[in-house]
């Protein structure tokens, strides 16, 4: 593992994560930056839990998701712990399709970490390869976490496990008011935006999303309670929760530099088009293992390739 100092931030860390990449996280929290509308498709919740899922299709390149997840007695702080410690992510097991993970640099002054990631799926989807860079800046107290596929020339491709080139998983996080009306904010609000490139039709991507996603979302309360409990009765934080706390902080003059834009996008109460008839079943199990490649972050899990895969046994076939 390489730590980078104060000298190499600059050459570094601008290359890897930086201004821009806020500025394009804020656009998108904000609803200021100039896409197409968002469709809403579903709304679940649970006793401390409630869900909200959206995508949209951009002119050029994958479908793009949004989701809103507010978990009740949870803080900001807590929760960006929870999604930035892999070490956690993997013994825990609430997102059961990460084998392997290892830190390839990291840089102290600004917790830009450089990160390794093999992701496991079911023998009819080879595993995913991920060259990932993370930071998080903190704006008022609001945390901006940028997670993005990065160019590593330092590990050569492989043919398995498959290189993810295209990947962005990137989240506000913040403290919101109870879902209960206790006019606290004891509650904590993840904004998820997310899209990457798995080298399949995007169309038959989002024909599975409907058919067990939320039963993969849901098994993320569980874990973030698992992770209050052991960091309540006294578990150090890992190597990665720790990165997680090194925050780069925003001034206000940041937000007013921006606000000047005036281009919105919108999200419409809109369901998806139902699939034609005549889509053949393969297409639709084809559509499972490509949302499961897809969505990361623990949305989406082997539960949902298995839950349409298991209406078509017998439609086999090796992405």
């Amino acid at each position: 593992m390489v730590v980078l100092g104060r000298s190499s931030e600059m050459a570094n860390e601008e290359l890897a994560v930086g201004k821009d990449d806020l500025v394009n996280l804020w656009r998108l929290v904000d609803g200021r930056d100039g896409g197409p509308a968002w469709i809403k498709m579903m709304e679940k919740s649970l006793p401390t839990m409630t869900y909200q899922a959206w995508r949209r299709d951009a002119q050029t390149g994958p479908p793009q998701y949004q989701s809103s997840s507010i978990f009740e007695n949870a803080t900001p702080e807590e929760v960006r712990d929870f999604f930035g410690d892999d070490e956690f992510r993997m013994s825990n097991k609430w997102d059961d399709m990460l084998i392997y993970h290892k830190t390839l640099e990291e840089c102290q002054t600004t917790g830009t970490m450089k990160v390794h990631w093999v992701r496991k799926f079911p023998f009819f989807c080879s595993d995913r390869e991920y060259i990932i860079a993370r930071r998080i800046w903190k704006l008022g107290g609001a945390y901006y976490c940028v997670t993005k596929g990065i160019p590593c020339s330092s590990i050569p491709r492989r043919n398995k496990p498959r290189r993810v080139d295209l990947y962005y998983s990137s989240w506000c996080i913040r403290a919101v008011e109870s879902k209960r009306g206790n006019g606290g904010l004891t509650a904590c609000e993840v904004l998820l935006f997310h899209h990457e490139d798995m080298g399949i039709p995007y169309e038959i991507a989002k024909l599975g999303i409907r058919q067990g996603m939320w039963g993969c979302v849901k098994k993320i309360e569980p874990g973030l309670r698992a992770y209050q409990e052991a960091r309540a009765a006294g578990e150090p934080a890992s190597r990665s929760a720790l990165m997680a706390r090194i925050n780069t902080k925003v001034g206000d003059n940041f937000v007013r530099s921006l606000e000047s834009n005036s281009d919105e996008s919108e999200i419409v109460e809109a369901e998806e088009k139902p699939a034609r008839n005549h889509v053949a079943r393969f297409l639709v199990l084809g559509g499972a293992v490509a949302l499961a490649c897809t969505l990361d972050q623990g949305l989406l899990t082997k539960a949902l390739i298995f839950g349409v895969a298991r209406k078509f046994v017998g439609q086999r076939k090796t992405l």
